[in-house]
């Protein structure tokens, strides 16, 4: 570090001593900033603006964001400032094939699904299936819809999905050293596992990551380690390994330092800024650059699994379509909605055609957004479709404020008492022939999807997920 710091070793040496800084990044698939800053103010939250992040935020004593019901509703994610910056610039757009190929746990995929804005397809992929599932469910949290989560290897991927996506992030495992004031045990860690254990392993990874993105994409590479090797060293490797590639000039903001060597890329400091250490470089692949092996493999047709089938004949079939007409009239395209072993899934339209139609031989968590279950014959709509329906009032919604008791012994899976007005009426009655005791609710607060809950006899029964309750 002295070698890399030069005079501001001392500094940066002082800055590791100092209390390390929280940050929450707003979900802009539920609210905008403005309007959180505004909310957050008003229940006495003291934020302040991250200067490079448009939707970041630092919070600090006593503000515990973590166990207030807006977390549960998917309003924001506690993220470290710094680690905000990647999924910022690689500034995902609607539309966009993105990949996130070393995702888990989630926070850098729910900022790029948000960029999606429910248009174009979201793969978010980690190697380790227990880190997967963090991963799956804090995007469900988020809303987001329009999904693959994988856990898979990055060659498997690359086999089946040849210059495929539009925007890859590749967040290196790497030996952490920028974590060391946040999290002692990265110290430990880095005596076992060092730069040279990391560097074979970034390679390979970003390797594959490369023979995934389009002519025209780009690639998002990070790590939070300062070591030479396996921020600039990696990118050496990368630029003469596949000549297509160059990178792409990152906007220096105030405290950003340009790569050793490489002023395209971006260092992150905790004595220039208030966050830890990151690493960023944007690359992007020559327009008109192709790759020997076949890309796009345009002819691919739709394919089914053996255990995939359409809805036409399934029993509670009708009832689910009209469920998701009630709930959010116009959104849901009957068309993308496929059944399999009895749970019913909206698939984005990527899905439904071309090379990532073909799901077989993949260790896919979820393709698309989970929207429920098939239980005798009756739809029970899933804690996913909960959390991507939009925000606002209407029937059949219990709307409760953050500070009505009920909202957190909903979150621990309590019942509910009602009020008569609160138990009557919702669009769930007209599936179930009129009969109130079979009507759903969805339980919101300030406005924002928490879960379900099913009236009777004047009582919500819980439906919020088990896996999901405070404790």
């Amino acid at each position: 570090m002295k070698a890399l710091l030069g005079d501001s070793f001392a500094e940066y040496a002082a800055s590791c001593s100092q209390e390390p800084c929280f940050g929450l990044r707003v979900n802009t698939l539920k609210t905008d900033p403005e309007a959180f800053f505004k909310r957050a103010a008003q229940a006495g939250w003291d934020l302040e603006k991250v200067a490079w992040i448009a939707n970041g935020f630092y919070y600090g004593e006593p503000v515990r964001p973590g166990r207030h019901p807006w977390y549960s509703a998917g309003l924001y994610y506690l993220q470290e400032p710094s680690a905000m910056t990647p999924a910022a610039v690689l500034d995902v757009r609607p539309g966009d094939r993105a990949l996130d190929l070393c995702a888990a746990p989630g926070g850098k995929s729910t900022e790029l699904a948000a960029g999606l804005q429910g248009e174009g397809v979201l793969f978010a992929n980690d190697i380790s299936a227990s880190r997967a599932k963090a991963l799956l469910k804090n995007l469900e949290l988020s809303g987001a819809s329009n999904i693959c989560v994988l856990s898979e290897t990055p060659k498997r991927l690359a086999e089946r999905f040849p210059e495929f996506f539009d925007r890859i992030l590749v967040d290196a495992p790497c030996s952490g050293e920028g974590m060391f004031r946040r999290d002692p045990g990265m110290i430990r860690s880095y005596a076992e596992r060092g730069p040279e254990y990391y560097m074979p392993l970034q390679r390979e990874i970003v390797s594959e990551a490369v023979r995934m993105l389009a002519p025209g994409g780009r690639l998002l590479y990070s790590t939070c380690t300062f070591d030479e090797g396996e921020n600039e060293g990696c990118l050496r490797f990368v630029l003469d390994a596949f000549p297509q590639m160059r990178l792409v000039e990152i906007e220096k903001r105030e405290g950003f330092s340009p790569g050793v060597g490489m002023p395209e890329c971006a260092r992150l400091f905790p004595h220039k800024i208030r966050g830890e250490g990151h690493f960023l470089a944007l690359l992007e692949k020559n327009p008109g650059a192709g790759m020997e092996e076949e890309t796009q493999r345009k002819g691919v047709k739709r394919v089914r699994s053996g255990e995939q089938r359409a809805l036409d004949g399934a029993a509670g079939a009708a009832e689910a379509v009209h469920f998701l007409e009630q709930w959010d009239a116009g959104r849901f395209d009957p068309g993308r909605v496929c059944l399999e072993r009895e749970r019913l899934y909206y698939l984005p339209r990527e899905l439904c055609t071309g090379p990532a139609a073909d799901r077989s031989g993949l260790r896919y968590l979820r393709t698309g957004l989970l929207l429920g279950e098939l239980k005798k014959g009756r739809f029970e709509p899933s804690q996913a479709l909960a959390m991507a329906l939009r925000p606002g009032d209407g029937p059949g919604r219990l709307m409760l404020s953050s500070g009505d008791e009920r909202v957190i012994r909903y979150l621990k899976g309590e019942t509910l008492s009602l009020s008569s007005g609160e138990a009557a009426g919702g669009p769930g009655e007209a599936a179930q022939g009129g009969k109130q005791a079979g009507s759903w609710r969805l339980v919101c607060v300030d406005g924002f999807p928490l879960g379900w809950g099913r009236v009777h006899n004047g009582m919500l029964k819980n439906k919020y997920y088990p896996g999901w309750r405070w404790q």
